[in-house]
C-alpha cells in the first residue's frame, strides 16, 4: 500500500477522532442540517460546533451551502456513513465478547491467597 494512501486514511480517522465530530456525522446521516440545528441537537455553543465542522470540511467529509444567513451541512460522500456503520458493528461485536467474559468471571468463584 502506498504511503500516501496510509496518510490519507490516517487523516480521515484523525478528523473523525473526536466524539463530537462522530455525533455530527451521525446526525447528518439523516440528511442535511443547518449549523443551528446541529447546535440545538448537540446542546453545544456555536464556536465549538464551528471548530468541529471546520475540521470535517477541511478533510472534505462534509459539504456546506449557504442560504441567506444560514449554512447547511451534509455528508459529502455516503461511503463514510458506511465506514461509521462498520465501526458501530465492530464495537457491538467486541462489546458482546467483553460482556461474555464478564459473565464468565461472575460465575467463577474468587480465590483468595493467604
Amino acid at each position: 500500500m502506498p504511503d500516501s494512501l496510509r496518510r490519507f486514511k490516517a487523516d480521515i480517522f484523525q478528523a473523525l477522532a473526536h466524539p463530537t465530530r462522530i455525533a455530527i456525522m451521525d446526525l447528518l446521516e439523516g440528511g442535511e442540517l443547518s449549523a443551528g440545528d446541529l447546535m440545538e441537537r448537540l446542546g453545544m455553543e456555536q464556536a465549538n460546533i464551528s471548530q468541529h465542522l471546520a475540521v470535517l470540511r477541511g478533510k472534505q467529509l462534509v459539504a456546506n451551502r449557504k442560504v441567506g444567513n444560514k449554512v447547511f451541512y451534509s455528508v459529502r460522500d455516503p461511503i463514510i456513513i458506511e465506514v461509521l456503520a462498520l465501526m458501530r458493528r465492530y464495537f457491538q461485536c467486541h462489546l458482546k465478547e467483553a460482556l461474555g467474559l464478564l459473565d464468565e468471571m461472575d460465575d467463577t468463584p474468587i480465590e483468595v491467597d493467604r
